[in-house]
């Protein structure tokens, strides 16, 4: 199973996977107009990999096959103030 791997010129650490290199027909224009001009990054064979850094392999296969597309996005950043007030019994405003 090829795909295609291309991060996002607007959103950082956001990465799109196509089933086919430059084809984003499948994928929303709204998602590719916050996605911004799609940069290539390389092609793997999910087929060969055991995981797939930060993303999980079986849900990508699985987006790919029912959508024709998966977006990987990070994941949302900890409140470090909010978990220290938190942790020091500080109610939040």
């Amino acid at each position: 199973m090829l795909t295609a791997v291309y991060k996002s010129t607007k959103k950082a650490d956001t990465f799109l996977f196509v089933e086919k290199r430059d084809d984003f027909s499948k994928v929303p224009e709204p998602l590719m107009a916050m996605f911004g001009k799609p940069q290539y990054v390389m092609l793997i064979n999910l087929a060969k990999r055991v995981q797939l850094g930060v993303a999980d392999l079986e849900q990508v296969k699985q987006a790919l096959t029912d959508n024709g597309f998966y977006l990987q996005i990070p994941p949302p950043q900890a409140n470090l103030l909010a978990e220290h007030r938190k942790q020091n019994g500080v109610e939040s405003d």
